[in-house]
């Protein structure tokens, strides 16, 4: 048995330039192709626009007094805005600091004083929450922030207009100070414990992971992405954004927050031929009542990452929604975020049981998570990458840095995998969310996966309750179908004499939705928490 560690292809060397750079090669090459496409903003512009709308941008940034290495944050959802102010920044060598847009009073004054930003550029509100309010409620708090911009009032509409008195030659010196390995991005990360962290990414580390992702679903200038995952997150700016404007394709923005039926629309309208989302979106697609009315057959690829893929999902994928060269991609905040992708000619198995092998130019392994030494293949163990897409740290934060990045230069991932013979890596769980039960280690994406064979079962997510006998015991959370029948005797029956006695589920709970994140992933901790109050485990908790 060969150890588990492999490296990915390096036939194609990196981009080495900035993001402003390779933004002005591109719109140089495809001036006329659709750049960006937003369509509840009713915006449509081509490269030729695209770019000349961010150098606008650029120089009323310039306008204001920003150095290379000031930090801006962003707080917004998706908007054509956004991604201006992506590039813009990047052109002039200012810190994008994306603030997550659930956040509320306390996590917003947190992240721009932690990053030392000097200003917050915002949509006026989002959903319930009125993002001026809030603003205004923080301020004396943050002493550093000079000022707060909100689209489409009158000071923003005359940043964006450049009008500023800034000429163009001091953006173009501005520009050609700039070098790949400057920090760009700052993404705080969601802890389940403790502050956020913020990763601090250069035009190197993202620039190109999203040149590779795209790259490995084979797009050209002919695409056209759908993205309804959000931008503040790698997902959306990088793999997204980035993916496309590295090869002259097009951005699309279905809305400001994800809703599947506008997705749908978006595919059908504008014929795209990727798209992306976590498991939780495609799922909530595929179970519109009305799916069949929607024409699909323009895709042909797209992302599916951010949380494990139930199998019978990723089949659903490329059955029903023409996604046959649908690839699963997998990675964190901290590696930019792509370490692993499966590939356009993979076997069904490879894209539906894997995440695929290493990414280009990224170095992978599964250690021991106690002695830290390469395992063989085969064996389960602590994912871990090393390579360019690999952040520089986070933001002042040097002891937190050290814990996650080793002296090897390996990103310790927290999460358990198993690398196959071929190099294919399956993630089987986090390492905080094994169940111990007894001495015996439970996994349970192992046991999700099993109870997705159930016809009435749409989703399921399972967690380690406390448990005074055996440590921990296994819950799972299930989500039925319309019209389910079954119950929760009726699905450890499902599970008995099919699975290992201690891996049948100890408590059943069926429920209408899962704690999430803004970018869809499952909040296991706060279900954990739940789960102890109402099943009063309390004290099996503060004895485990």
């Amino acid at each position: 048995m060969s150890l588990a560690i492999d490296a990915g292809p390096t036939d194609v060397p990196l981009l080495d330039e900035t993001i402003g750079a390779n933004l002005d090669r591109i719109v140089a090459a495809h001036g006329d192709g659709d750049a960006l496409i937003s369509r509840h903003q009713g915006i449509r512009w081509t490269y030729a626009e695209f770019g000349e709308r961010v150098d606008r941008l650029a120089l009323g940034l310039l306008g204001l007094g920003l150095e290379p290495g000031d930090r801006v944050g962003l707080w917004s959802p998706n908007y054509a805005e956004w991604t201006l102010l992506q590039y813009a920044t990047a052109q002039i060598g200012v810190v994008l600091v994306n603030v997550n847009p659930s956040y509320r009073t306390h996590e917003l004054s947190y992240a721009l004083q932690q990053s030392g930003s000097r200003m917050l550029f915002a949509a006026p509100s989002f959903k319930s929450s009125d993002y001026m309010d809030m603003v205004e409620q923080i301020t004396p708090d943050v002493p550093g922030l000079e000022r707060a911009v909100f689209f489409w009032e009158d000071d923003w509409d005359e940043i964006v207009a450049g009008t500023g008195g800034v000429l163009p030659d001091v953006l173009a010196d501005r520009k050609a100070a700039l070098r790949p390995d400057d920090p760009i991005n700052i993404q705080y990360t969601s802890g389940t414990t403790g502050f956020p962290k913020g990763a601090t990414l250069t035009h190197r580390n993202i620039l190109n992971n999203g040149y590779f992702v795209a790259r490995g679903q084979g797009f050209t200038a002919a695409d056209r992405l759908c993205i309804p995952v959000p931008f503040y997150h790698c997902f959306g700016m990088v793999m997204g954004n980035l993916g496309c404007t590295t090869h002259g394709a097009t951005m699309v923005i279905p809305s400001d927050a994800f809703d599947p039926a506008h997705v749908l629309e978006t595919v059908q309208a504008e014929r795209c031929t990727a798209l992306y989302g976590v498991p939780t979106m495609f799922i909530a697609e595929l179970g519109l009542p009305d799916f069949e009315r929607y024409d699909l057959s323009s895709l042909r690829t797209g992302v599916m990452a951010g949380s494990p893929c139930p199998v019978e999902v990723m089949k659903a994928c490329v059955d029903r929604m023409h996604m046959a060269e649908v690839t699963i991609c997998y990675g964190m905040t901290e590696t930019s975020p792509v370490s692993t992708q499966t590939l356009l000619d993979d076997s069904l198995h490879h894209r539906t049981a894997t995440v695929g092998r290493a990414h280009p130019h990224v170095e992978i392994r599964v250690a021991d998570p106690a002695t830290g030494e390469t395992l063989a293949r085969g064996e389960t163990g602590e994912f871990c990458t090393r390579g360019y897409s690999v952040m520089q740290g986070y933001w002042n934060d040097a002891d937190r840095t050290a814990e996650a990045i080793d002296a090897d230069d390996w990103m310790h991932t927290g999460d358990l995998a198993v690398m196959a013979e071929d190099g294919y890596v399956n993630i089987v769980g986090r390492i905080k969310d094994m169940v111990i039960r007894g001495g015996e280690n439970i996994y349970p994406r192992e046991i999700e996966e099993f109870l997705y064979t159930h016809p009435d079962v749409a989703d399921v997510q399972g967690i380690g309750v406390p448990d005074p006998k055996y440590g921990e015991e296994l819950m799972v959370w299930v989500k039925l179908r319309p019209g389910a029948t079954v119950d929760e005797e009726g699905l450890r029956d499902f599970c008995r004499g099919k699975i290992a006695h201690f891996k049948v589920p100890r408590y059943v709970k069926l429920v209408d939705e899962f704690p999430m994140t803004v970018t869809g992933k499952v909040q296991k901790y706060l279900m954990r928490e739940r789960s102890i109050a109402e099943l009063g485990l309390a004290p099996a908790a503060d004895t485990a």
